[in-house]
């Protein structure tokens, strides 16, 4: 990675924890900010269990563990960001009951973040699926966003008040959250040098380094497309109905 591209790092991570860490202490901003935490969080878990399905067939029963926990606690991680959403009276939008944009009369399924689009360009969704993934690459790609994400966590979780209840609660959540994370990160390092050795490690490392650097950009600039307007991901959710909901799960 260059100088160049590691000042642009610093400078982008530092922005990233200002904006990340004011919208969680905002009670009218959080409720977005913990809905998407919860969608990717949660929405991990069915790649992760199919990655770990493919590492124990190929005989690889070490990784297999370790994807297999890496499964549990992201599923414990989107229930925790639930609980948050739950105890401001809101809950994550049913994006299936809501309208699709059709194009040439099928749904249109181009629907990528530029986040993602810019961090895995030159990957198709084909090449990305738990089945196709390169190893390699999961390692690496991944490793990025843990490791990143640890720091996150930790920082936000840092900004939130000890004399609100729900934030007390929020905070504990994520300190847990941020230790689950540097342990996926150290996990995916350890696998990278298993698999490619050393030095190759360090490059894809600073490949998808760089790779998160010029993400991170084109989601800024998208942002600034769209006059820093984004739409909501929540909605209103009485404490009674989401009880409900959560009973009709379990006995289901």
């Amino acid at each position: 990675m260059n100088f160049f591209t590691q000042i642009l790092h610093i400078v982008g991570s530092g922005a990233t924890a200002y904006i990340s860490a004011r919208s969680m202490r905002d009670l009218q901003t959080r409720p977005d900010v913990l809905a998407a935490f919860q969608l990717a969080e949660s929405g991990s878990v069915p790649f992760l269990e199919a990655l770990r399905d493919r590492a124990s067939s190929e005989g690889n029963d070490w990784l297999s563990e370790r994807l297999d926990r890496h499964a549990s606690d992201e599923r414990r991680h989107g229930q925790i960001f639930a609980h948050a959403l739950k105890q401001l009276n809101k809950q994550v939008i049913d994006f299936k009951k809501m309208p699709q944009k059709v194009v040439d009369g099928r749904p249109d399924e181009r629907k990528q973040s530029p986040f993602f689009g810019a961090y895995f360009a030159g990957y198709s969704q084909d090449d990305l699926k738990p089945a196709n993934i390169p190893w390699a690459v999961f390692f690496a790609s991944t490793y990025i966003l843990e490791l990143d994400a640890s720091h996150d966590f930790l920082r936000m979780a840092n900004t939130l008040p000890e004399d609100e209840p729900r934030s007390a609660n929020l905070k504990k959540g994520m300190i847990s959250i941020a230790q689950d994370e540097t342990g996926h990160a150290a996990y995916l390092r350890e696998a990278m040098e298993r698999y490619l050795g050393e030095s190759a490690t360090q490059r894809a490392i600073d490949e998808w380094r760089t790779r998160k650097v010029n993400a991170m950009l084109a989601m800024v600039s998208n942002f600034i497309q769209k006059a820093g307007k984004m739409p909501s991901m929540v909605q209103e959710g009485a404490p009674v109905e989401m009880e409900r909901q959560e009973s009709e799960k379990v006995a289901a």
